[in-house]
């Protein structure tokens, strides 16, 4: 039997395969399907389900290709009712893959269809616990996204709910059982998620503040549910999509790959209104960009960010990126649903500078020219970092403004006062100044390095250090 945990970084995203005595399965497989068939195809085995644990807010799934590709039966567990054929799968009921056995384990709570899937092997021992978004490692799935989709469910029932799945469902199962999660460490579904990726059961049941033998449900109901923040905009509308169906990937593809001359580029931005979206890194995008476009680098947590920061799921994109990197892009944005890509400048950033077209830039200065200028006046320092990151540790004279809540934290900004903007290490603060010089602020600069940075230069007074909370 092969048990083989696919890993996505980007979105903290694990996806599964299983294969047995010929026969396979994908748990919670990505948009691009063709490296779960290959790999299938290089074994073997056919691929006989798609194993969904709920209906995914964090990305869209590659359940609807996959299963077309392959003619495997996409499997739910209870209360699921999307727009596509799909096997409605029992509570408790057993599915057999080649020698191995797979038991659904409907487990309500973060979302009211959550399944875990329960792997058995040849002689019926229970190895395997495929958790999705119930139990991660350090953390349960968040009780808060289910309601954006019905109204009538609230948090505290939700949680409720996730409390009894895990004391009546998960608990009572061996010790020794492998927890395989769908996210970890940097994922939005879960605030304290570790940044392993697998488990064994018994240590997270002593370990996992949410697990613990004696809690009551109403003290799990106050601790999942506190330091919970709104989630990303998009979330809501990938569970729209994994419920209701979607472009192939193949057809997203084919759209976003048309290469664009500088002037046909240009043109294209003026008839469509297309937002520019430049994936280079950082410091390279500051050096020189397109007017009007906005950075998120390919090379960081790139599709959740496009999610947070682009709020129409339907907008239509015009790609600048590192060249030979366009498919790439165009993949890890309809990862998170944004399949309009319509084309990206040949070229790149190099041929627009050779084609005469105007550019633009932003200043960036490093730690130590900014202590600089700190001795010669008096400066204005916004921190972009989460809440919970700028509460634990950040200069004395900064302003918390977080990227996450981009619209609230542009209304702290004085126009007539000039800004110096840091992050952790300069990745977010470019995605911040990038956007609010879209919208006309030309009194921000950038950080080189982020808080990193600014504390390791000695030079800038730091609060006291306190330990991070569960907040988002």
């Amino acid at each position: 039997m092969i048990v083989e945990q696919i890993y996505t970084g980007c979105l903290a995203q694990g996806a599964y395969y299983i294969e047995s005595d010929g026969e396979a399965v994908v748990i919670d497989p990505l948009r691009e399907v063709a490296p779960y068939i290959q790999k299938a195809e290089r074994n073997g085995a056919k691929i006989k389900y798609v194993l969904e644990t709920h209906f995914h807010a964090d990305f869209v799934s590659g359940h609807l290709d996959l299963a077309k590709k392959t003619g495997a039966a996409i499997v739910y567990g209870p209360n699921a009712k999307p727009d596509f054929d799909f096997y409605a799968a029992k509570d408790n009921e057993e599915l057999k893959v080649g020698k191995a056995t797979i038991q659904v384990l409907h487990t309500p709570g973060h979302t009211m269809e959550s399944t875990c899937y329960l792997l058995k092997d040849e002689s019926g021992k229970a190895v395997g616990l495929f958790s999705g978004d119930t139990l991660f490692i350090g953390d349960v799935g968040r009780p808060d996204l289910a309601q954006k989709v019905k109204a009538e469910l609230t948090q505290d029932m939700l949680a409720g709910y996730l409390f009894d799945s895990l004391r009546n469902k998960i608990m009572p199962l061996a010790d020794d059982i492998i927890v395989y999660p769908a996210h970890g460490a940097g994922s939005a579904c879960g605030k304290n998620m570790s940044k392993e990726t697998t488990d064994t059961l018994g240590h997270q049941k002593s370990t996992n503040y949410a697990l613990r033998a004696d809690m009551t449900k109403e003290a799990f109901i106050n601790e999942v549910t506190n330091g919970l923040v709104a989630p990303p905009a998009y979330f809501p509308l990938n569970v729209m999509m994994n419920i209701h169906g979607y472009d192939s990937i193949d057809t997203v593809l084919e759209r976003g790959q048309q290469a664009l001359s500088p002037e046909a580029f240009e043109a294209a931005a003026n008839e469509t209104g297309a937002l520019i979206l430049d994936t280079r890194d950082p410091q390279t995008f500051a050096a020189g960009f397109i007017p009007n476009s906005i950075n998120i680098g390919i090379n960081g947590n790139f599709a959740p960010w496009v999610g947070a920061m682009i709020p129409d799921i339907k907008q239509e994109i015009l790609l600048v990126t590192d060249e030979g990197r366009e498919e790439e892009v165009i993949t890890r944005l309809a990862r998170v649903g944004y399949d309009f890509t319509i084309g990206y400048l040949k070229g790149g950033f190099e041929g627009w500078k050779a084609a005469g077209k105007e550019t633009d830039q932003i200043r960036s200065v490093s730690a130590d020219d900014l202590a600089i200028v700190m001795d010669e006046e008096n400066i204005h320092i916004l921190d972009v970092r989460k809440q919970s990151e700028y509460l634990s540790e950040h200069l004395l004279d900064a302003q918390n403004a977080p990227l996450d809540f981009i619209n609230d934290s542009m209304t702290q900004i004085d126009r007539n006062k000039t800004y110096y903007v840091h992050c952790a290490g300069g990745y977010r603060s470019m995605i911040f100044n990038s956007i609010l010089r879209a919208r006309g602020f030309d009194n921000l600069i950038d950080v080189k390095g982020g808080f990193k940075a600014l504390k390791e230069s000695g030079k800038f007074k730091v609060s006291d250090y306190v330990c991070p909370t569960t907040l988002l």
